[in-house]
């Protein structure tokens, strides 16, 4: 299979990581890759006791060189539509879940896979990443979850990315805000253990709340995300659960929150 998924126990839940591995194939998207993306992210989000999801490219060189070229060149105007739908289907997968999703990057981080670490919650790389969009080098515009860009990095930089097709180095993707963390390449998966811990660390319930809450702001207009945050604000003390964890926290001695 060349989507693999491996669930953990930390201490604060379940993990579920999700590695395209294909590494002698620069972990490459072809529909079959990409079917698989989707339908292992879902399973992930949907998984018992699960509350985070880690998307990794195996290997050290790519975490995703992009769409497979060989499916690229055969398509026509009717397989085009149908290819580029599964693309936003996997990314879909990530973004759209109820769970944090973490972007694991190494390496080459490439049309496609640029897409889809867009789409994630957090994106952590290691210092030798390298982020493009080159479809435009081929001939196709840069689409789908593309569009998160300007949201990332603002309309100027997006504009370079996607018309120049040029490739940013990990510091630029993190003074630019493409990426939340840049650490050297030994020190990735500890990073990326440390932003898990960070997210199990705070309740579940509320931290599905947020990610919800997160998206709407990207979408919706002020007032409209105003109204829902406070709907979610209420629908938390439901559970009794901000009222045990205040309590746990003045148990500690402490004055205010971390």
């Amino acid at each position: 299979m060349s989507v693999q998924v491996a669930f953990e126990s930390r201490a604060g839940g379940r993990v579920a990581r999700v590695t395209i591995d294909n590494p002698r194939r620069h972990n490459l998207l072809d529909r079959a890759t990409l079917a698989s993306l989707a339908g292992a992210l879902r399973d992930a989000q949907s998984a018992a006791a699960a509350r985070a999801v880690v998307i990794a490219g195996a290997g050290e060189r790519t975490f995703i060189g992009g769409a497979h070229l060989d499916e690229l060149a055969a398509l026509d105007p009717v397989s085009a539509r149908g290819f580029i739908t599964l693309v936003h289907d996997a990314c879909a997968a990530a973004r759209e879940g109820s769970l944090p999703v973490i972007a694991r990057i190494q390496g080459h981080c490439i049309g496609a896979g640029l897409e889809l670490a867009a789409a994630c919650d957090l994106r952590v790389a290691a210092e030798t990443a390298t982020f493009s969009m080159p479809e435009v080098r081929l001939g196709i515009p840069s689409v789908v979850e593309a569009a998160l860009l300007p949201r990332l990095v603002g309309a100027g930089r997006a504009r370079w990315l996607v018309m120049t097709g040029e490739a940013i180095g990990a510091a630029q993707a993190l003074d630019w805000g493409l990426v939340d963390r840049v650490v050297p390449a030994a020190q990735l998966d500890a990073a990326v253990n440390a932003a898990l811990d960070a997210l199990l660390a705070g309740s579940d319930a509320a931290l599905r709340a947020q990610k919800r809450l997160c998206k709407l702001w990207e979408e919706a207009p002020l007032d409209a995300c105003v109204r829902a945050s406070i709907d979610e604000f209420a629908r938390a003390y439901e559970s009794g659960e901000p009222a045990r964890r205040i309590a746990a926290l003045r148990g500690t001695g402490r004055t205010r929150t971390p």
